[in-house]
């Protein structure tokens, strides 16, 4: 099986390579095809993202990908969001769950959230005016409001959650996310026995701080996505132990949400936990079922543990000891 590896820049070689030792240890045997993106790639390529790496993902349909830099005031476009609207990959999936052993003020938080990729602010539609006033275009479409939704509905559905939260702000954006509303009651409609709320994104935002384990599928527009599923994320312990995934109807992108953390680059002291998550989020998807199981279950105990945990995480241990606390428990 070929998968692409995007190792990214700063911590990305590093965390990357223990999620690829695990997944190894784990019994997966994966033909690693790497690409460049980031740093490295501007200065080989003079582009964060080449064109090359986008086809060889439309080739082989999966990557891994570890934190990227974008590289500021020299006029390149996000490297996530290039990947995102040129892959299509529609869906962002967070799973937020509490962790043993990771000292947090919520207990039984177990939510995922689900952000539409493509559109809203994040489209990119924006334009200077006159000089001091720029104007940036929130685009919501049928099709795109309709497909994230129904993403939601069917992660639910297979994933025997209970509820389904649409989260918007149609009172203020009438036009907008009133269209996105009424695409999201129509989706739920087809879905009666899975329930359906619709809040607004400041009521959610109040709800999530007051009792998390209150919600469990979270679904909505780009920007409240990014700011919601941070948020959630730091819930749990922050987005150092959270995995990510983005979806398309072809393509599936796995990723560390969190940066790249220069300063300790190349020092072997960052937590490689997001990374290892989503590549047991990329287990699933490619039909390892038992092998991402392993993975999880091994991530808890090590943390349950607390032998050989990163400094973020309490410890005084490094990248390469909790990998290998990691690999350990796998037989636990």
């Amino acid at each position: 099986m070929q998968i692409v590896l995007i190792e990214g820049d700063g911590i990305g070689p590093e965390v990357t390579q223990a999620a690829c030792r695990v997944i190894a240890a784990a019994g997966v045997k994966i033909d690693w095809v790497k690409a460049a993106a980031g740093i490295p790639a501007a200065e080989q390529h003079g582009e964060p993202l080449p064109e090359e790496t986008l086809e060889m993902i439309r080739r082989y349909r999966v990557a891994l990908k570890g934190p990227c830099t974008t590289p500021v005031g020299k006029g390149y476009r996000s490297i996530n969001v290039r990947l995102r609207q040129g892959l299509d990959l529609f869906a962002s999936v967070r799973p937020v769950k509490t962790l043993p052993g990771v000292k947090t003020p919520y207990e039984k938080v177990d939510l995922i959230v689900v952000r539409e990729n493509t559109e809203g602010l994040y489209a990119g539609l924006e334009h200077q005016v006159v000089p001091g006033v720029v104007e940036s275009v929130r685009l919501i479409t049928r099709p795109a409001a309709e497909r994230i939704v129904k993403f939601a509905f069917e992660l639910a559905r297979h994933g025997g959650r209970r509820m389904v939260t649409f989260c918007h702000k149609a009172d203020v954006m009438r036009l907008s996310d009133g269209l996105f509303l009424e695409c999201a009651r129509s989706v739920a409609d087809d879905y009666p026995f899975i329930q359906f709320e619709e809040k607004p994104i400041d009521n959610v935002c109040l709800e999530l701080a007051a009792d998390p384990a209150e919600f469990d599928v979270l679904v909505m527009e780009n920007l409240f996505g990014d700011v919601i599923s941070d948020l959630a994320a730091g819930l749990v312990g922050g987005l150092g132990v959270v995995p990510g995934a983005n979806y398309g109807s072809r393509y599936a992108v796995f990723e560390a949400v969190h940066g790249s953390a220069p300063d300790i680059a190349g020092k072997g002291l960052a937590n490689p936990i997001a990374v290892i998550r989503s590549a047991a989020l990329m287990l699933e998807y490619v039909g390892h079922r038992g092998a991402a199981v392993k993975i999880e279950q091994s991530v808890a105990t090590t943390l349950q543990n607390g032998v050989g945990l990163t400094r973020d995480l309490g410890g005084d241990g490094n990248t390469a000891t909790i990998t290998e606390q990691i690999i350990k428990n796998l037989g636990a």
